[in-house]
């Protein structure tokens, strides 16, 4: 019993060593170097965080509701005049789509997302007032990484014949959407990684190793 106590207590610490380093650790290491951007040029982008997931905000303007009309025929009213943000995030299909609130978690999702499950590419809208929520950090990144942003997130749909369509039936209120996703999730690599590797297409920096939206959220703090 004390053998196996002590190989559980290595296998903590060297979790929390990995956990702590890979968010003191930037990626990428050095950083890089950024064109003088007057405010006119800068656009705001949103990072919100729970308890174990994130989501990014990109701001509705022509060219986002443009580049994402294909999301109108799903019922996402990106064209709506109140619709301010666009909100996107990716995660495990089973988890994601079967565990709306804690109230429904069930053993087979947590075994999905514990190992390998597909992906899914859930979305919504909200209005201004987003930006003022709990658990909403706020960034500025010039114009050409919003570009490379929102080609991010569009390359991240999964799409059947040139078209991207809803997963029937999932969702979990009037307006937001389920659609498939590329990449496949785990546990160590899952929607918090993604989330970073999304936002280090801005110009931003993030920590090397994030799942967890805490250690997304320090490196975020320390590194920009």
């Amino acid at each position: 019993m004390t053998s196996v106590r002590i190989a559980l207590i290595g296998l903590l610490l060297l979790l929390m060593l990995l956990l702590v380093g890979g968010a003191i650790v930037p990626r990428p290491f050095f950083a890089p170097v950024r064109s003088s951007s007057g405010p006119d040029d800068l656009r705001r982008i949103l990072v919100l965080s729970g308890p174990i997931h994130t989501d990014i905000a990109i701001p509705l303007d022509s060219a986002t509701r443009s580049t994402f009309s294909f999301l109108e025929a799903s019922g996402i009213p990106v064209g709506h005049p109140e619709a301010r943000w666009l909100i996107v995030g990716w995660g495990g299909r089973a988890f994601y789509l079967e565990t709306p609130t804690w109230a429904d978690l069930k053993p087979l999702p947590v075994l999905r997302a514990l190992t390998v499950d597909r992906s899914v590419l859930h979305v919504d809208v909200a209005g201004a007032a987003l930006a003022a929520q709990p658990g909403v950090a706020v960034f500025d990144v010039d114009r050409g990484g919003l570009e490379k942003l929102i080609a991010f997130v569009a390359d991240s749909f999964a799409s059947e014949r040139g078209a991207t369509a809803a997963i029937p039936g999932a969702g979990y209120g009037a307006y937001d959407r389920f659609f498939e996703a590329r990449g496949l999730f785990n546990i160590l690599l899952g929607c918090n990684t993604w989330t970073a590797a999304a936002l280090r297409t801005t110009g931003l920096r993030s920590g090397l190793w994030t799942p967890l939206p805490q250690s997304l959220a320090l490196s975020l703090r320390l590194f920009n």
